[in-house]
């Protein structure tokens, strides 16, 4: 008889399966932020609301309270992933009505989580953002009627730029291509209104419609996610920046 080979003892002090665990819930994490668009929104938006938090110093408990909702906001996204992926594996690529039943209620719950966030981040920036709105209301009002047509002007002519750099091969200036004029132009007005109306209310009612747009462009697959954040990111920079210009150094 061959004698038995003996078996490796893992090093002390390490737990293997905890290891490959924590490798294995890594590697989930990582799948569903590279293969569900609506995660990498999550994620997003999670990194913008926890910049804000730290700017305006919200407490232990607001904080705590923002984390928890961003936490089950991801496990409600990661938990439809995997239910859609069990579907697609049971049922193919055949219709079945009890399928779509199922993907439509996990995706619902996807929904509930989020709105369950908005609301939750809404009661804690609310107070902040409208103190910020208020104090600089009065040097706002006086900033002349045109500085908002000014700045989608130089949006027009900065998608233009960028669209001539970036253009492809038998591609047009209007339909597709890096970045996207329709929500430059939708993210420009909501910085405009942003700036003008000093309205909390009113500003998140214009950013939720600019990201409105910036999911048509997606959806009807005219421009690709990094097409439609460049897009975003040029029209509120330079928004920001002729409001800035015109409030700190013409006036």
């Amino acid at each position: 008889m061959e004698p038995e080979t003996p078996r490796r003892m893992p090093p002390k002090g390490r737990n293997p399966r905890l290891a490959a665990s924590l490798n294995h819930a890594i590697n989930g994490f990582l799948h569903s932020f590279k293969m569900e668009r609506n995660m990498r929104y999550h994620v997003i938006v999670a990194i913008a609301v926890i910049v804000a938090a730290l700017v305006t110093h919200v407490t232990r408990y607001e904080m705590m309270t923002l984390i928890i909702v961003i936490a089950f906001v991801f496990c409600a996204e990661m938990f439809n992933t995997a239910i859609e992926a069990l579907v697609d594996l049971v049922v193919h690529r055949e219709y079945n009505e009890t399928a779509k039943v199922v993907k439509d209620v996990s995706a619902g719950a996807v929904l509930v989580a989020a709105m369950c966030a908005l609301v939750v981040g809404y009661l804690v920036f609310y107070r902040r953002f409208s103190n910020v709105a208020y104090e600089s209301v009065h040097s706002l009002t006086n900033l002349p009627a045109y500085v908002t047509f000014a700045a989608l002007l130089l949006v027009f002519l900065g998608v233009i730029i960028m669209k001539s750099l970036f253009i492809k091969r038998g591609g047009t200036y209007v339909q597709g291509g890096m970045p996207s004029g329709h929500t430059a132009f939708a993210f420009a007005l909501f910085t405009a209104i942003a700036f003008v109306s000093a309205n909390p209310v009113a500003s998140t009612f214009a950013a939720v419609l600019a990201m409105l747009v910036g999911e048509s462009r997606m959806e009807t697959k005219v421009h690709s996610f990094p097409e439609v954040v460049m897009g975003a990111l040029l029209g509120v920079v330079i928004t920001v920046l002729v409001f800035e210009v015109v409030q700190n150094v013409i006036l």
